[in-house]
């Protein structure tokens, strides 16, 4: 029974070949011609220019050679790859464009700018990867403490905890660490120029909270002592405060922006569609003609340390070999994945029209191409693609789907943007509830549940129907 377990745990084993191609493939085609770059640079065997012509009148100096030239099949040596057409510098006429950082990292960069020593950057370093994705730590302080302690050994009292979440409460987007929506609220508006308006604003919340969540204006007036015309100028400050700060961190162009490069390019004529990767190829391996000679003067030798120099190349050679065959592999499985989106999704990206998007989920993808599901969400996951109306995530394709009243599937992608467009529509005055939503989407031809647009409506932005009520 032993020896069973113990073959099976060796099937189970992932190669060096496996293991390699994986790390690849999640990588967009920037940090690849990194990863690239530092496989050149660490290897002192290979040579990075162009291949020497075989012709040339300079005898002395050493020939590189291909690497399909290296008979010997048990041997390798370190290897410098070189990209054709590719030198140094990156090439310069594939546009870069700019998508905002990811949330968390915003805040950790910002927590960076701060004098704080290494105690108190972790423990606000942890307060920051405790909110959630509306930004907000939605747990007490006496747990975050605990949490410290048992998850990241760190013994902090609730005051130290206090204040390291005040500091990240002043940082952008503002509101952002709040515990609830009323702090969530005033922290943006104390960001802001105290006018009379947000200083108006902010005792509303302060004050009558609860009467501004249930719409009771007059109360509201009556308590604070203000007119129509100042409530009216308070509350068209307080609606166009973000209730989920950590939600508005998207990919939209931004000043505060990492440079990404498409790892595809779209091309559509006459209804047919390709794409190119023009940003990568399989790099050529050149062997140092000096090395290759010790190999083939080790052949036969009976010296020691001629043997080991050998036996070091060969190694080197080796990883060369499983670092190129995984880039092969992860062309392979880019170009797979990218065709069977554009194949699934052939109706959309002829125009960009979102009515044309389908439902479509990872396993959909991973049954077109007989990959698994897990390597279908590398390749998605960092990866972008220009089109003629835009440049998008790989992961903005996918998108659960649901029945209209046909019993056709359609995207939630598209009831979405149904729900949006039932909701601009309304009287404000007497805004729809979500009952009155399912109503209306169902006379669009959508069958949707309550809960379905509550869970709709809170990714969208959308406000309970009382907060939607104006004056």
């Amino acid at each position: 029974m032993q020896k069973q377990g113990l073959e099976l745990k060796q099937t189970q084993r992932l190669s060096p070949l496996q293991i390699q191609t994986i790390k690849l493939i999640e990588l967009p085609v920037q940090e690849l011609e990194q990863r690239i770059r530092a496989e050149l640079e660490e290897n002192p065997v290979l040579d990075d220019g162009p291949a020497q012509d075989s012709d040339s009148s300079d005898d002395e100096s050493p020939k590189d050679v291909s690497l399909d030239e290296i008979k010997d099949d048990d041997y390798v040596p370190a290897y410098r790859t070189r990209v054709s057409n590719w030198g140094k510098d990156p090439r310069p006429e594939y546009n870069t464009f700019s998508v905002k950082e990811s949330f968390t990292q915003s805040l950790v960069d910002q927590l960076g700018f701060r004098n704080l020593d290494s105690r108190k950057r972790q423990i606000g370093e942890f307060i920051i990867g405790s909110l959630d994705s509306d930004g907000y730590l939605r747990r007490d302080i006496a747990s975050v403490v605990d949490d410290l302690a048992f998850r990241a050994g760190i013994e902090a009292t609730e005051e130290e905890v206090e204040e390291l979440l005040g500091i990240i409460q002043e940082f952008e987007p503002a509101g952002v660490g709040a515990r609830d929506l009323r702090e969530c609220l005033l922290l943006q508006l104390r960001a802001e120029s105290q006018t009379p308006d947000v200083i108006c604003a902010e005792r509303i919340l302060t004050e009558q909270f609860n009467e501004f969540s249930n719409k009771h204006f007059n109360k509201i007036m009556s308590r604070l002592g203000i007119d129509e015309k100042q409530l009216k100028s308070a509350m068209s400050k307080i609606i166009r405060l973000n209730p989920a700060p950590g939600g508005q961190v998207d990919d939209s162009y931004s000043d505060q922006a990492q440079q990404i490069v498409p790892d595809f390019v779209l091309s559509e004529k006459d209804g047919e569609l390709s794409f190119t990767m023009p940003r990568f190829s399989i790099p050529e391996i050149r062997v140092n003609r000096s090395y290759a000679e010790l190999l083939e003067n080790a052949r036969g030798s009976g010296e020691k340390a001629q043997k080991e120099a050998a036996s070091f190349v060969r190694s080197k050679l080796d990883s060369a070999k499983w670092f190129v065959e995984a880039l092969k592999q992860r062309q392979n499985t880019l170009q797979k994945t990218m065709q069977a989106i554009l194949d699934y999704q052939h109706e959309y990206f002829l125009d960009g029209d979102e009515s044309n998007l389908k439902p479509m989920v990872l396993k959909d993808i991973a049954e077109k191409t007989g990959f698994d599901i897990s390597t279908i969400s590398r390749v998605v996951n960092s990866k972008y693609i220009e089109t003629h109306f835009g440049i998008f995530p790989l992961k903005y394709f996918f998108s659960e789907g649901m029945e209209n009243k046909e019993g056709e599937e359609v995207s939630t992608r598209e009831l979405k943007k149904a729900l949006q467009e039932c909701v601009d529509a309304e009287d404000k005055k007497k805004p729809l509830t979500d009952e009155q939503l399912v109503e209306e989407m169902g006379k669009r031809g959508y069958k949707v549940a309550r809960r379905t647009i509550a869970k709709y409506r809170g990714q969208l932005g959308i406000p309970l129907a009382r907060w939607r009520k104006e004056l």
